[in-house]
């Protein structure tokens, strides 16, 4: 019998989808170290500021923070911010770079979640909202949750 997908999410960038149109989603595997993983499945985890860079035909994930837990060796010193590889295949880094060089486009961090004992990430191509975009999501969302009030009472 196989998990729910909710069960094994461990971080959503709800932020992303408020503060970008996401257009297109791919999943990639992140280069982590054992604290990490460890602080992780602890759910220390911040992921709102997390964009991708693409350098050197490599991507690299920045801004996600990690905090090391207390019992982090004492002789090592865990950097909770530092860049972490991402691992994708050739042709979606092409198909990366392709968006991220279009006008006003960028990749951002949608989803953090477990796929069976491994830690992947859905990132996203995004292009930014303006103002008037982030209001009308918001008057959605609204209209949305009345909606379903009316609907439980009747």
């Amino acid at each position: 019998m196989a998990k729910k997908e909710a069960d094994n999410v461990i971080s959503i960038n709800k932020k992303a989808g408020f503060n970008y149109f996401l257009e297109e989603h791919f999943e990639a595997g992140i280069a982590l170290q054992g604290w990490e993983v460890k602080s992780i499945r602890a759910g220390k985890l911040q992921i709102t500021d997390s964009y991708v860079l693409l350098r050197n035909g490599e991507a690299f994930l920045i801004g996600m923070q990690i905090t090391p837990l207390k019992t982090v060796s004492t002789h090592f010193l865990p950097d909770a911010n530092r860049t972490r590889k991402l691992l994708l295949h050739r042709n979606e880094i092409d198909r990366l770079i392709g968006a991220s060089e279009r006008k006003g486009y960028t990749i951002v961090l949608t989803r953090l979640y477990w796929k069976g004992h491994k830690v992947k990430c859905q990132i996203s191509v995004a292009k930014g909202k303006q103002t008037h975009d982030k209001r009308e999501t918001i008057k959605e969302r609204d209209w949305a949750r009345e909606k379903s009030r009316l609907m439980r009472h009747h």
